[in-house]
């Protein structure tokens, strides 16, 4: 058991106190420290609901965004290998609503209405977009393993145009910045024959800034076009993400065909496995990370915290106390650029860490600045403080957890699928060749390797480094992968090879070559079999 100690400061944290978990330090820190400035300030008015205690507690969460028929509600059954309450599946716009699909003892589920009076869901505060969404939203709970370690938020497919936005009654994309500021991954699925990025959808992924780090691609359906064509569909996609994201980096982007179905097209299996193996492998560290995420959420929510502070001061001193109250509030509305200018100079705060002006603007329209309080250093002082010598324990916490507990991984349906077995990721390939087989691999081309060893001028069966060099070099690999080679080739460590270490080390040669890593410690079923030790029979 853990205590992380926190000293007594203006409602802070008492000297002596005991904070069991990570989650326990993030509750004390949010409610303690940055909860009083967001309250002074009307914080949520303008950005995000306060947090409570299932935000902290809940799984790790996926949101799967995307248009209409790509595959989003497939995904899940796939990920899941079961059926869930309210699933509905098919080439028309078939998911209405927002589906949080979540484990259970009992399959069932719950209206929105009665999830966002739950105070054990992570949703309640969901209930202010009215009951035009939360008609639109339900939970689907089922036993299911996968469903222990994460839940998965199903969204509506996006249509295209001014008119679909409309008519769903409610603000979408506020939903999903609502939703994208809460979970752990974020996974935007494309057709690989809808590449068309909508005005709702290109709104959906604005919707997501400040969350770019959670963000997944995933090419979809890949399967149906061959080779040529999917290097143009890569191509394509990348580009008109580029015009919505605006990120120097380049976003991860999986290929594949998500659905336990017969590929359509084969010639590109090999690459759609490691793609799918890499997925898996993102997914599954989810839980392991949560709490990182977690940290790092309410670091990114206490900037913001402080910079609407900073905003929310410096209009109340601009305002007069008596007179043309109205008209400077317009003034101060239209020149709300040039206060973020100024506030960044005077508070030496980073530009992306404002929020987006027109949003701000328009926000601030339905306010009275006369009501706003001015700035309070004190509130400020402490989630400053909070930030330069609290996160930090809390971070050395987190490692400690990590290392005392055992890893938390993803387990279950289709996760399952490829973890063991021959159908696991690189059975059979690379170094892992020949693992199940009772003669040496190599023993197939040792034939030609001997060949070259006696080229080499062995003397009483074995060859020296100079002449092994001779032949190693020819691969043109860098020296340090060659002395990796001659290090795991050199069984009994005398400087020289004998015939089967030499056949050892041109096999290990040429599994490099074909694009796969070298083990770091040699495997048993590639030792040669007269360097193997016999097994100790006892008595």
């Amino acid at each position: 058991m853990f205590s992380w100690m926190g000293k007594q400061a203006g409602g802070g944290e008492r000297a002596g106190d005991p904070v069991q978990t990570v989650t326990g330090g993030l509750k004390q820190l949010y409610t303690r420290r940055l909860q009083p400035l967001e309250d002074y300030y009307r914080f949520q008015d303008f950005h995000s609901p306060a947090l409570e205690e299932a935000d902290f507690d809940n799984k790790p969460m996926v949101l799967l965004v995307g248009q209409y028929s790509t595959g989003k509600t497939t995904f899940i059954r796939y990920l899941l290998e079961q059926d869930f309450p309210g699933m509905r599946i098919g080439p028309e716009p078939t998911t209405d609503s927002f589906i949080a699909v979540m484990h259970g003892d009992a399959e069932g589920s719950t209206p929105g209405n009665a999830l966002v009076v739950d105070p054990k869901k992570p949703f309640r505060k969901l209930s202010r977009f009215g009951n035009a969404f939360l008609n639109r939203f339900m939970c689907a709970q089922l036993p299911n393993e996968v469903l222990k370690s994460i839940s998965i938020i199903d969204s509506p497919g996006i249509l295209s145009g001014e008119k679909q936005r409309i008519r769903r009654g409610y603000d979408f994309c506020q939903v999903l910045q609502w939703f994208a500021e809460r979970v752990d991954r974020i996974i935007l699925l494309f057709d690989a024959h809808k590449l068309d990025i909508s005005d709702e959808f290109s709104e959906a992924i604005k919707s997501f800034r400040g969350q770019d780090d959670k963000i997944r691609v995933v090419l979809n359906k890949a399967d149906q076009v061959d080779t040529q064509q999917l290097m143009r569909v890569y191509g394509a996609l990348m580009w008109s993400l580029g015009k919505v994201i605006n990120t120097p980096e380049v976003l991860r982007v999986y290929i594949g065909s998500f659905w336990a179905q017969p590929l359509q097209n084969t010639e590109n299996r090999k690459l759609f496995e490691v793609e799918a193996q890499d997925l898996f492998r993102d997914i599954q560290s989810l839980p392991q990370k949560a709490a990182v995420r977690k940290l790092n959420d309410l670091i990114k929510r206490a900037r913001l915290a402080k910079v609407h502070a900073y905003i929310m001061g410096h209009l109340k001193k601009e305002m007069p106390s008596v007179f043309g109250k109205e008209n400077k509030k317009k003034e101060l509305i239209s020149r709300l650029p040039e206060i973020y200018i100024q506030l960044q100079r005077e508070h030496h705060i980073s530009p992306g860490d404002f929020p987006e002006v027109k949003k701000m603007q328009e926000q601030l329209e339905n306010y009275d600045f006369s009501k706003f309080h001015s700035l309070k250093p004190k509130l400020i002082e402490a989630v400053d403080n909070m930030l330069a010598n609290k996160i930090a324990p809390l971070m050395s916490l987190i490692s400690q957890e990590e290392i005392n507990m055992p890893t938390q991984m993803v387990h279950g349906g289709a996760f399952d699928g490829t973890m063991t077995g021959p159908f696991d990721q690189g059975y059979g390939e690379g170094a892992r060749e020949g693992a199940d087989e009772e003669e040496w691999v190599i023993a197939k081309d040792k034939p030609v390797y001997d060949e070259i060893f006696y080229t080499l001028s062995p003397i009483n069966g074995k060859i020296s480094g100079v002449n092994a060099k001779k032949e190693m070099v020819n691969s043109k690999l860098p020296n340090s992968v060659l002395g990796k080679i001659w290090k795991l080739a050199d069984c009994d460590n005398d400087g020289m090879l004998d015939e089967e270490e030499f056949a050892l080390a041109k096999h290990l040669i040429k599994i490099k070559l074909d694009g796969y890593e070298l083990p770091s410690i040699l495997p048993l079923h590639l030792v040669p079999p007269s360097h193997r030790k016999p097994l100790q029979v006892s008595e």
